[in-house]
């Protein structure tokens, strides 16, 4: 889902990046105010986690595969402000470290999978929740549905952008149907992660699953927040994200993603031009100098998850520390 330079021009590119950092900005005001010292760490660890799983590509049909966007996961666990946030974070880290997605179209893809991907899934999943048993099954089967919602409202995201500033000869209503298409089969594989990845949650840690407290699902009044309880799941969840990476990561599909494929079938896939970052050492998540390409895919993965944790709660302690000095004066 991640768009390379060139399939949407320069002006349509301009506007969404200053949507996009708009929206990252209050995005970090608010999560910043509402965020409790100790769960900072959270934000790292979601960071971290959805990168990894994003690298975990499922085969959806013969020729296509589909990954996690993980928006509505994210807005689930840790708030949709939050969530806003860390999605983004991976964003911003998959374009200039591993040169996935495109340095000009970085605002559009912030927008498509950092705000839009939340903000939908959220939504979705709070009106769900509004008429649903107020029960763990049901965080699943609503976040589950959310998710798939998210992944179809962030493809449609695309296709307005196409219908701006598209640089493909394809007709609009062709890539409307092709994107909802796709996105809509690849969506049941995201759903089925976030209700797997929510249903291991909510069995170990159900207090820090934001969806499920808002609504007083299997949360105990008196559960303590300790640095060594938040410490020790976030120590188990880096733990399972090292296994994804080590063990499911270079056995992952090849074949394109949804956007791929519709821009291969449509005819506008050589619009794309060479992202400017295409040299880096750990571009196309594998490492320069390692000819073993499942090697070079593991050690390209932990890179990026470190690096996600640390951006994920540096992030989010410069605002808390902006916020701080505003509030003193």
């Amino acid at each position: 889902m991640h768009i390379p330079d060139g399939f949407i021009n320069g002006v349509t590119s301009l506007g969404a990046g200053v949507v996009a950092v708009s929206g990252l900005g209050a995005s970090l005001r608010r999560a910043g105010k509402e965020l409790q010292d100790r769960q900072i760490p959270l934000a790292g660890l979601i960071a971290a986690f959805v990168f990894v799983l994003q690298m975990l590509n499922f085969p959806v049909v013969a020729g296509m595969s589909g990954h996690l966007l993980g928006g509505a996961l994210a807005a689930i666990l840790i708030g949709p402000w939050m969530g806003m946030v860390v999605v983004s974070v991976v964003v911003i880290v998959q374009a200039l470290l591993f040169a996935d997605g495109g340095i000009s179209a970085l605002g559009l893809n912030i927008v498509n999978m950092g705000l839009l991907t939340v903000l939908s899934g959220w939504l979705a999943y709070r009106l769900l929740m509004a008429v649903l048993p107020k029960k763990a099954g049901s965080v699943l089967l609503a976040g589950s549905l959310a998710a798939w919602f998210s992944v179809v409202v962030s493809s449609l995201g695309f296709v307005g952008e196409y219908a701006v500033g598209g640089a493909g000869g394809a007709s609009l209503s062709t890539v409307l149907a092709a994107m909802s298409g796709t996105h809509s089969l690849i969506g049941i594989g995201e759903g089925l992660i976030t209700a797997g990845v929510l249903g291991s949650v909510l069995a170990v840690r159900p207090d820090l699953v934001h969806g499920a407290r808002l609504f007083g699902i299997r949360h105990a009044d008196n559960a303590e927040l300790s640095r060594r309880a938040v410490g020790a799941f976030i120590a188990g969840g880096i733990a399972v994200a090292i296994l994804l990476v080590t063990v499911v990561a270079p056995r992952a599909s090849s074949d394109p993603d949804g956007l791929e494929r519709v821009a291969i079938d449509q005819g506008f896939a050589d619009t794309a031009s060479e992202q400017p970052l295409g040299d880096t050492p750990l571009s196309e998540y594998g490492v320069a100098g390692v000819e073993d390409e499942q090697l070079g895919t593991v050690l390209a993965g932990l890179i990026g998850l470190g690096v996600t944790f640390l951006a994920g709660v540096g992030l989010v302690l410069l605002a808390r520390r902006s916020r701080g000095r505003v509030e003193s004066r």
